[in-house]
């Protein structure tokens, strides 16, 4: 049987630009083995589109080349990004139809890299409406954002609270 991944992810920035984070959420599945991992990080002076796509480079870092992987985000910014206009931009030498620079160019051309390899999927997700995952993602964010400290899961499925 094959890895599967299932990735929710978010960012957060309090002032934009300023004090942001991201936080992502990696289910791995092989065989019966299930297990979620958490992680999370800051920027100093960012903005939240940023840490939106800053959270899914980071998750995808932590699949095998190769995988299949959902990715789940609340950020229409990132999802078309990567799946309708990243391929456009590339093509017009990252440029927008409008002839100026895409704006993170660097963190574009870092989702592109990472996902060349491996079979990804892109689902949206309505931000704060009580999806476990999606808030618990937003949390972390949040929490690396305003300096807080927070502690991230790292273990089975089954001893993790939010799929109980």
């Amino acid at each position: 049987m094959s890895h599967k991944f299932i990735i929710y992810t978010d960012g957060s920035s309090r002032g934009n630009p300023g004090p942001g984070g991201w936080g992502t959420i990696v289910v791995s599945s092989e065989q019966s083995v299930v297990r979620v991992k958490e992680m999370g990080g800051r920027e100093a002076e960012t903005t939240n589109n940023r840490m939106e796509m800053r959270a899914a480079i980071e998750a995808l870092k932590n699949i095998p080349t190769n995988a299949e992987a959902e990715i789940h985000t609340d950020s229409e910014y990132l999802l078309k990004g990567a799946t309708v206009w990243i391929k456009n931009w590339q093509k017009n030498n990252w440029r927008t139809k409008d002839k100026k620079s895409v704006l993170n160019q660097d963190l574009w051309q870092e989702i592109l890299r990472e996902t060349e390899n491996r079979k990804i999927s892109w689902t949206k997700v309505l931000g704060h409406s009580g999806h476990k995952l999606n808030d618990r993602c937003d949390e972390i964010a949040t929490s690396f954002a305003d300096g807080k400290k927070i502690t991230l899961y790292n273990g089975l499925k089954q001893s993790y609270n939010l799929f109980h």
